[in-house]
C-alpha cells in the first residue's frame, strides 16, 4: 500500500518525520508532498532519506529544471498511485483550501484530483482554531468525507494554551489504518511468529528440509504489523523479503529455532507457529561430504516439538499452531490442539493442488476449542488476515472475567 503525506507548514512539520517511520513500521510507502511554507521548517531532503521517495515540492518542478509533461500532470499520476491522503500538519490556510475547491499548488491539486480516503490532521493557533471560518471549513470537509484528526490541547509554540496542537502521531497513523480498512486491533500486542522451513545436515553439502516456501508466515507478519502490533519473525530458509518493520531472526536448524523461540517467547503475548520444523534430524551429520557407493542409510533422531513444550509452559500467551495434513485432515488437527494444549489450529490438506506449499494461495481450517472456521481458497494475505481475526476472538474472550 501506499499513502501521499501533505505537509504544509508549521513549526509541527518536524512531528512528520516520525509519522513516515511508523507507517512504514506497517509497511505502508510514503510520499511526501510539501508545501512552499513547510520547506521554511524543514527541507525536503530530510523526508527524502526517510520515506526512499521522491519528495514532490512544486507543481511544475523546480526553479532550475525546466517543467514537461510530466511535471505538469504528475499530480494525476500520484492521485491514481495512493490509498489514501493524509496532511499533517494541516494549516489554516490548507483547509480553507480544501474546502473552497482552491488548485493553486500540488497539494491542493493532488486532493482534487485523487478518490482515495483523505485524512486531515489539523495544527494552528487556538484562536485560529476556534474562528468561524475555521470551524465552517471543518463541517464542509467532514460533510465530504474528510476523517478529521482533532487537534490536541496543551501548550502551543505561541505560548498560549487551548486546543490547536498536532494530535499525537500514534492517533493520527491510527486513523490512516482505519482509511485503508486496516483495524489497529493488535495494538500493544507482540506476536511470535516462526515461517519458513528449516534444514538438519546430512554431510556438508547435503541436508533434510521440507517445501515450506515461508510465504504464510510473511504474510502474517506483514499483515500483523499493519494492524497495530510488534512483530518478531523467526525464519528459516527463504527466498522471499521479509517485512521491513519486523523483528527478523534467522535459524537454519530446528534446534536454532527452538532456541530462538525460548528466548522471545517471554517477550510475546500471541505465537503463530507456522514454520515448517522439520520433525527428525540425522543422528549424527558426517564431518566430509559422503561419496555414492551405493544405498546409503540415516539413522534419524526426532527435533524437539517446539509447539508441544510452549503449550505447557504458556502463561497468558495465545498460542496459535499450524498444520499441513494429507489424510484425516481435521481429525489429526483436534488431536494436536488437545495433546499440545493450544488455543487453536490452522489445517490445510498439502495434497491438494495449487494451494499450501510452493503457492501463492491457502485454503484452511481454523479449528479452536469454541468453533470450527472454513476459509476457502484465497491469497495467503487474505488467510492471514483470517488467522488474525481469530487471534483477536481469543484474546477478547480471555480477557472476560470469569463470573
Amino acid at each position: 500500500m501506499k499513502i501521499a503525506l501533505g505537509v504544509s507548514g508549521g513549526i509541527a512539520v518536524y512531528k512528520a518525520a516520525e509519522i513516515v517511520r511508523l507507517l512504514q513500521d506497517r509497511g505502508i510507502r510514503v510520499q511526501v508532498i510539501m508545501t512552499a511554507a513547510a520547506q521554511e521548517f524543514v527541507r525536503p531532503l530530510t523526508f527524502a532519506a526517510l520515506s526512499g521517495e521522491k519528495v514532490i515540492t512544486d507543481m511544475f518542478g523546480s526553479a532550475e529544471s525546466v517543467a514537461n509533461v510530466d511535471s505538469a500532470v504528475e499530480h494525476i499520476a500520484v492521485a491514481q498511485s495512493i490509498d489514501a491522503l493524509l496532511i499533517a500538519p494541516a494549516t489554516a490556510d490548507v483547509l480553507a483550501r480544501f474546502a473552497q475547491g482552491i488548485s493553486n499548488d500540488f497539494l491542493s491539486t493532488l486532493y482534487l484530483a485523487t478518490t482515495a480516503p483523505v485524512v486531515v490532521a489539523p495544527a494552528m493557533n487556538v484562536n485560529m482554531w476556534n474562528h468561524a471560518a475555521t470551524r465552517a471549513n471543518l463541517a464542509t470537509l467532514r460533510e465530504r468525507g474528510v476523517r478529521i484528526v482533532e487537534p490536541g490541547e496543551g501548550y502551543l509554540a505561541c505560548g498560549m494554551i487551548g486546543s490547536g496542537r498536532l494530535a499525537e502521531n500514534d492517533k493520527i497513523v491510527a486513523a490512516v489504518m482505519e482509511a485503508l480498512g486496516a483495524s489497529q486491533d493488535l495494538a500493544g500486542e507482540t506476536l511470535l511468529i516462526t515461517a519458513g522451513p528449516t534444514r538438519e545436515k546430512i554431510d556438508p553439502v547435503r541436508y533434510l528440509t521440507n517445501r515450506s516456501s515461508g510465504r504464510m508466515g510473511y504474510a502474517l507478519a506483514e499483515a500483523a504489523l499493519r494492524r497495530g502490533a510488534r512483530v518478531l519473525l523467526i525464519s528459516g530458509p527463504t527466498s522471499i523479503a521479509a517485512p521491513g518493520a519486523a523483528e527478523l531472526t534467522r535459524v537454519e536448524t530446528a534446534e536454532e529455532m527452538h532456541a530462538a523461540v525460548l528466548k522471545l517467547f517471554p517477550e510475546s503475548t500471541v505465537v503463530i507457529k507456522t514454520a515448517a520444523v522439520s520433525d527428525y534430524r540425522p543422528k549424527a551429520a558426517a564431518k566430509q561430504k559422503i561419496k555414492r557407493r551405493g544405498a546409503m542409510t540415516l539413522e534419524l533422531e526426532p527435533t524437539t516439538d517446539i509447539l508441544a513444550s510452549l503449550g505447557r509452559t504458556k502463561t497468558s500467551q495465545i498460542i496459535v499452531g499450524f498444520a499441513a495434513e494429507t489424510e484425516s485432515v481435521l481429525e489429526n488437527a483436534r488431536a494436536k490442539l488437545a495433546a499440545k494444549s493450544l488455543d487453536a489450529i490452522v489445517v490445510n490438506d498439502v495434497s491438494r493442488e495449487g494451494v499450501g506449499f510452493d503457492s501463492e494461495r491457502n485454503a484452511v481450517t481454523i479449528i479452536s476449542d469454541s468453533e470450527v472456521i472454513d476459509v476457502p481458497e484465497n491469497s495467503k494475505w487474505e488467510v492471514a488476515h483470517r488467522v488474525l481475526d481469530q487471534v483477536v476472538k481469543l484474546r477478547k474472550r480471555s480477557s472476560v472475567p470469569s463470573r
